[in-house]
């Protein structure tokens, strides 16, 4: 068995990873994969908050005619449909989980409190954030440098359905080179788009490294949290 690095992780997902090689929806198998790699991450001791995204139904800038707030919204609620499949598939295999969310929806899930997250963490539970920081004009990139912040993660985990950050478009650049790793303020200055300049911002002030990888390479999470050389490293 690999030891763990980090203690305590923030684990971003695309709500696009969700579907799989689908356009939108949830891929039952796929959704299964990425489960088991976070019950393999927590087997190795280490405490896991999930931030996810909600691409797979919705994003705010599909609504080009509508207000933006509204549309906006409507993503952060998709991002609690895709954290409810994570928290079900998660105790079907026996892991206790918790979803917090930043909008109140206590029907379904605990309203996002700090103190109570930190302590579902520390007794082993994942912990999955949904509907982003509960504002407008906010990505869940944002939203996941955020809670790392203020749970005290080591490391911000930028799982991505490519291997790493590239100089350039890798899809429409093949000469793009894959950069091992990027200060904060280089990626900012470069105008890099695998996360967006606040999340990178928050994560800079707050001294969080960030690791972008590929979420479906072989024992991608377990390789990250044990310090493999994979993927991308902001710092």
């Amino acid at each position: 068995m690999q030891n763990a690095k980090y203690k305590r992780v923030i684990i971003k997902l695309s709500g696009e990873a969700l579907a799989g090689d689908n356009d939108h929806g949830i891929d039952e198998k796929t959704l299964d994969k990425v489960v088991d790699q976070i019950i393999a991450v927590r087997d190795l001791g280490v405490q896991i908050g999930v931030v996810v995204g909600g691409g797979n139904f919705w994003r705010g800038r599909q609504g080009r005619e509508m207000e933006r707030t509204t549309a906006d919204h409507m993503g952060m609620l998709a991002t609690a449909i895709n954290a409810l499949a994570i928290q079900d598939a998660l105790e079907r295999k026996g892991v206790p989980t918790r979803v917090q969310t930043a909008l109140t929806i206590i029907r379904v899930a605990e309203p996002y409190i700090m103190r109570k997250a930190i302590s579902h963490l520390n007794k082993g539970r994942v912990v999955i954030f949904a509907c982003g920081t509960g504002n407008p004009y906010f990505t869940t990139d944002t939203a996941a440098a955020l809670r790392a912040a203020e749970t005290n993660a080591e490391v911000l985990l930028l799982a991505k359905n490519v291997d790493g950050i590239y100089d350039s478009d890798p899809k429409e650049n093949k000469d793009a080179k894959k950069l091992k790793t990027v200060e904060y303020k280089d990626f900012i200055a470069q105008g890099l788009r695998a996360m967006d300049t606040t999340a990178i911002t928050i994560c800079m002030e707050n001294d969080i490294p960030v690791l972008a990888f590929g979420l479906f390479e072989e024992n991608a999470l377990v390789r990250a949290v044990s310090g493999e050389d994979i993927g991308t490293l902001i710092k």
